[in-house]
């Protein structure tokens, strides 16, 4: 199934609610680093801890090792606006892209898995959240909860083809927010479950889409 996602640029799930841009916030995820200020004359070293924002790297690494730990270490795919490096996971040392969302597909078949995250400012954040999530969902297992474990992971089934969201609404991708919210009503009017046409589910995908499109507009 990875073998259809695109590592760049972001490849959102359908169905997953898109964070608008003025409610994203920063993150509290760092590392402990030593600062060294040498040694005295009897050799004792001097510094003190300190905590330092987590690099894209960094995140990546947490992400990567959580997957590794559940059996994962292959068949996995990182999907930011990131530039890539030669092996096509995120390069550090760029600027944050206007959209932080972080997506990560992993496993093929039955398997197949992704979890997505925007809720902060920053993807290196975003990545260490998805880390966290895998580490705290590692725990049940753990902790003898395999078949609870197996049901969450039911929510992080990933679809074969992300559906983009201008493809839904039938905009171009570099759509105005006018568009988009003309290309919505239109849409909605025949997509309501009140409708001959219409249904709960052709609604909750337009939805999707139309708050993917507003939220990369940076409404």
């Amino acid at each position: 199934m990875t073998d259809k996602i695109d590592a760049h640029p972001l490849q959102w799930p359908p169905g997953w609610k898109r964070t608008p841009a003025a409610e994203r916030t920063r993150a509290k995820f760092s590392k402990q680093v030593f600062v060294d200020r040498g040694k005295t004359a009897e050799g004792k070293q001097l510094g003190w801890n300190s905590r330092k924002e987590i690099s894209i790297d960094q995140g990546t690494e947490r992400v990567l090792e959580e997957l590794n730990r559940m059996g994962f270490n292959r068949s996995v795919v990182i999907s930011s606006n990131l530039k890539l490096r030669n092996d096509g996971l995120p390069r550090s040392n760029q600027r944050t892209p206007d959209d932080p969302g972080i997506a990560v597909y992993w496993g093929a078949g039955t398997n197949a898995r992704c979890m997505a995250v925007d809720r902060y400012d920053r993807i290196a954040d975003n990545l260490a959240a998805v880390a966290a999530t895998l580490e705290a969902m590692r725990a049940i297992e753990r902790h003898g909860g395999a078949a609870i474990l197996d049901r969450a992971f039911t929510g992080f089934i990933a679809i074969a083809a992300p559906e983009q969201w201008f493809q839904v609404l039938g905009v171009p991708a570099n759509a105005t927010r006018e568009q988009v919210n003309e290309a919505y009503r239109r849409a909605a009017m025949k997509a309501h479950p009140d409708r001959e046409c219409g249904s709960t589910e052709l609604m909750t995908r337009l939805n999707a889409a139309r708050d993917d499109g507003i939220a990369r507009l940076g409404a």
